[in-house]
């Protein structure tokens, strides 16, 4: 660690963050100055700086820039349990991610009829985060951002259900044309990256598994062929094997 304090361009230097991210984090009172100068340069000592890295994990890990307030704003913030904290949630995420990767290897091995989406469960880290969270943060103030985010997170999902519908019901239109269409192409291109910014990593090895899972699961047939008409269901998943054996990954 440094001895001397350390502008914001040093600061963004030695970990990568960008200044813009440094002057947000002192506007929400995340991470404020050590000093200011009277040119009104922020200036950051070593205490800053291990706040910084402490930051930069819990977002590593997928906290909510709030919540990582709330946990180094703790009065009974203890950073050695923390650090056995974040230690213990990277192991699991490591040991969740060796999963994803021997799921899809076996996929790839031995063809896309592959089912178990067992590996795509992450209950296991969400409960310890919330233990986490539930030991730093017991708060009225915490908790009644708890209750706020709860809702404002099933209206988010609810919304990114409704797009997902409405994605199957765009490709419903598209069945007069063939699969391999460019039209079509564009909109399984589509449904990948969405899938991936609102769920997991969508590779195609994954998609082409979803592709069969949209045909021979009754549940999800249903849904998709009442978004987009009949049929609808058996047109994506012809669309998903044309996308996925041209695009390679």
């Amino acid at each position: 660690m440094t001895k001397k304090l350390m502008s914001v361009r040093e600061v963004a230097n030695l970990t990568g963050i960008t200044a813009r991210t440094l002057h947000y984090y002192d506007e929400i009172g995340l991470l404020k100055p050590t000093k200011v100068t009277e040119a009104g340069y922020r200036m950051y000592d070593d205490t800053a700086l291990r706040r910084l890295q402490n930051i930069l994990l819990f977002r590593e890990l997928e906290f909510p820039l709030k919540e990582i307030k709330v946990i180094l704003n703790s009065p009974n913030f203890d950073p050695s349990e923390v650090i056995a904290q974040q230690i213990e949630l990277l192991e699991l995420q490591y040991k969740h991610i060796g999963e994803l990767i021997t799921f899809t290897r076996e996929i790839q091995k031995k063809g896309v009829t592959v089912m178990n989406f067992d590996v795509f469960d992450k209950s296991e880290i969400e409960k310890y985060e919330e233990e986490v969270k539930a030991k730093w943060g017991n708060t009225k103030a915490y908790q009644d951002y708890k209750e706020k985010d709860l809702a404002r997170n099933r209206d988010h999902y609810n919304r990114i259900a409704n797009e997902l519908l409405t994605m199957f019901s765009g490709l419903g239109e598209l069945k007069h044309l063939t699969p391999d269409a460019d039209e079509v192409q564009n909109k399984i291109a589509a449904l990948q990256r969405f899938i991936t910014d609102n769920y997991y990593v969508c590779t195609n090895e994954i998609l082409s598994g979803l592709g069969e899972m949209y045909v021979y699961d009754e549940r999800f047939r249903n849904n998709i062929d009442k978004a987009g008409g009949d049929g609808t269901a058996d047109f994506v998943k012809q669309a998903i094997v044309v996308y996925c054996s041209e695009k390679k990954v």
